[in-house]
């Protein structure tokens, strides 16, 4: 599979592309060509730009997965005519002009708010003392305090950037719901895995499911690049 199929992993906002170390190493195993991309998450067309040169180094068809705001970016960047299917990771999967912040803008009455702070600058971070609970509940405690103290800054121009015309309108996709996500809720997942007309998988998990179940996570990634030579033409 290795000589026809890459993977290219695009991480969220707040972290970086070290999350994805576990499910890397698994993919690797199984012989896949794998790239995690290290996006700046300063603004949507940037870190679009920085995934296509991704894309564009991968060996063969792309699969192309996104975690939580990188499921933007894989919206935007799938277009890419390399890209056969995304897989998406407890990840907004926005339709044409939606960003997340429009996403997050009318939460459900009993929906959880994710702690973020407002702007400075130009940039949001999530509460360092709630990053655990809400992002990586099932991380172990020195990792999640880790990552909450490693924070990276996530710029507004990303966070408010939209999709021009979503991928998932025209590739197969799958979607992974983390079912015990406090960021983005597992209805809302649902909903744009439907939506998209994805293949759903549901697995018990925080958001940061790709860092505490990346054997999970690495499952749904391979069904999809098993599905691979089925639409190629």
């Amino acid at each position: 599979m290795s000589n026809f199929t890459s993977i290219v992993l695009v991480h969220g906002g707040f972290v970086d592309g070290s999350g994805w170390e576990g499910v890397y190493h698994l993919l690797k195993k199984d012989g896949f060509d794998v790239i995690a991309v290290q996006n700046s998450t300063v603004t949507l067309a940037e870190d679009v730009a920085m995934t296509k040169r991704a894309i564009a180094a991968a060996k063969g068809d792309v699969v192309l997965v996104g975690q939580s705001y990188g499921g933007v970016v894989i919206s935007e960047a799938g277009n890419d005519p390399k890209v056969k299917s995304l897989v998406y990771i407890a990840a907004i999967a926005p339709d044409k002009g939606e960003s997340v912040s429009s996403l997050l803008a009318n939460p459900a009455p009993d929906a959880l708010v994710p702690p973020i702070l407002p702007p400075v600058d130009g940039f949001v971070f999530l509460d360092r003392e709630k990053f655990a609970a809400s992002f990586a509940a099932d991380v172990r405690p020195e990792l999640a305090a880790f990552m909450g103290d490693s924070q990276v800054p996530w710029g507004l121009e990303a966070f408010q950037g939209s999709v021009s015309e979503p991928a998932w309108r025209s590739k197969p996709s799958w979607y992974l719901v983390a079912t015990e996500d406090k960021m983005i809720s597992p209805a809302a997942q649902r909903a744009m895995a439907v939506r998209a007309g994805a293949e759903i998988t549901e697995t018990p998990g925080s958001h940061a499911i790709y860092v505490s179940h990346p054997e999970a996570v690495a499952s749904v990634i391979k069904q999809a690049a098993v599905a691979v030579p089925a639409f190629t033409h």
